[in-house]
């Protein structure tokens, strides 16, 4: 309530906010790295938004807390000689941080691309996360795998924490696997051999594309997605394993994200799993149509979100319910001071003689307080009203020098 004049105003305040999708415009397949070097996160995607799913170059993008990103540039782009066995249909990347034991790290960009009238699968290296990466000047793989149809593209990574040998998962229409040799940019064909996880429907676990692989506690994960990308029920599906190279065992419960109709979320598949270093804490980076092209070009007009994934106490999966509001602000480096260009520069400590209320909200849009002093670290819903009526809403971060306005 508010008193201008002897006349009272009384104001409602309704704070709405959704982090979903955490990257503004379209972009797809999204491969999710917490770098060691630089101490920051860094999702490398599919470009969408092109029809026929033309996209031809590969950006990155880096976050300190996992909400706020910044487009670090184009690292590859297949229309100009940066690859030169490859034309276009830049597709479903992943990556692999290598600390050399001269303490450098390496980066392994894998991709898929057009070559003639097939898909091949290319890795290019770098000494930074944001590049700038090489081509290695041909495919790692060139043919399908013996017995298998489908396509090649969809590359995932994992280097097992067991035994330290890198793996490397592939495949539209079948999951295959191979051993990665030492140098990371070329494949043991005498490991590569097929495991793609049988049976099922398009509305559980039946296996279409989207391999990804992580480990925990003993056990390892393969999760992939069922349906068509363009399908309002594309999703989704795992199974586990006690070695990296399978046999896949189906999950009871397989399907672990899948729309959300009450919220109109539809799409949501081709993930990557994040663990936060040194806790038991996971996300679950996917893609999901913009609900504004269910009807006109779904499956090349995605965007990327982040949520929890969990896990029950037997080492199951639990089924995560894709949101809007996605997740609260990570922090892994406390003292990170959150520089991303997207900020405004302002002082901690805002003040406004023609301010007359100022009331602080957490992201659930409970009332804190009204003093910015006194917030504990952590990101805020600020609503302020001015002497001539006007009001403003910002989000605020505290312990840092920086805001940004809605």
């Amino acid at each position: 309530m508010l008193k201008l004049n002897k006349t009272v105003v009384n104001y409602n305040v309704n704070v709405s906010v959704e982090a979903n999708p955490v990257i503004e415009g379209f972009y797809a397949d999204p491969e999710i790295l917490y770098s060691e070097k630089t101490q920051k996160f860094y999702i490398y995607p599919t470009t969408d938004g092109i029809s026929g799913w033309g996209g031809y170059t590969f950006n990155v993008f880096s976050s300190s807390d996992l909400i706020h990103w910044v487009n670090e540039g184009t690292i590859l782009d297949l229309s100009t000689d940066q690859v030169s066995w490859a034309t276009g249909n830049a597709w479903a990347p992943a990556i692999a941080e290598v600390k050399e034991n001269d303490g450098t790290y390496r980066y392994f960009f894998y991709f898929s691309g057009n070559a003639g009238n097939m898909k091949k699968i290319g890795v290019a290296v770098a000494s930074d996360p944001k590049g700038p990466f090489i081509d290695i000047g041909k495919p790692m793989i060139s043919d399908l795998p013996k017995g298998a149809s489908g396509q090649l593209i969809d590359g995932d990574v994992f280097i097992d924490p067991v035994s330290k040998k890198g793996y490397f998962y592939f495949g539209n229409g079948f999951m295959a696997v191979a051993e990665l040799n030492a140098d990371m940019i070329s494949i043991n064909e005498s490991t590569l051999k097929i495991i793609t996880p049988a049976g099922g429907t398009l509305n559980d676990f039946a296996y279409r594309e989207a391999p990804y692989v992580f480990y925990r506690n003993g056990i390892y994960y393969f999760i992939w997605s069922v349906d068509d990308t363009g399908s309002d029920n594309y999703h989704i599906a795992y199974g586990t394993s006690s070695y990296p190279t399978g046999p896949i065992t189906i999950a009871a419960n397989p399907v672990i994200l899948i729309k959300n109709t009450d919220k109109k979320i539809y799409g949501t598949g081709h993930a990557s799993v994040l663990q936060i270093q040194g806790k038991d804490e996971w996300y679950i980076v996917y893609h999901r149509i913009n609900s504004k092209y269910l009807k006109n070009g779904p499956g090349y007009h995605r965007e990327i979100c982040i949520d929890k994934l969990e896990f029950n106490e037997d080492g199951t999966i639990k089924k995560t319910i894709p949101t809007r509001k996605g997740i609260d602000v990570v922090s892994v480096n406390s003292t990170d001071t959150l520089t991303n260009k997207i900020y405004i520069h302002s002082n901690n400590n805002v003040s406004d003689e023609n301010l007359i209320i100022r009331n602080i909200y957490d992201l659930s849009g409970k009332l804190i307080n009204n003093k910015l002093e006194d917030l504990a670290f952590g990101i805020y819903i600020v609503k302020e009203v001015y002497l001539d009526g006007t009001c403003k809403t910002y989000k605020y971060i505290s312990k840092t020098k920086y805001l940004r306005i809605i």
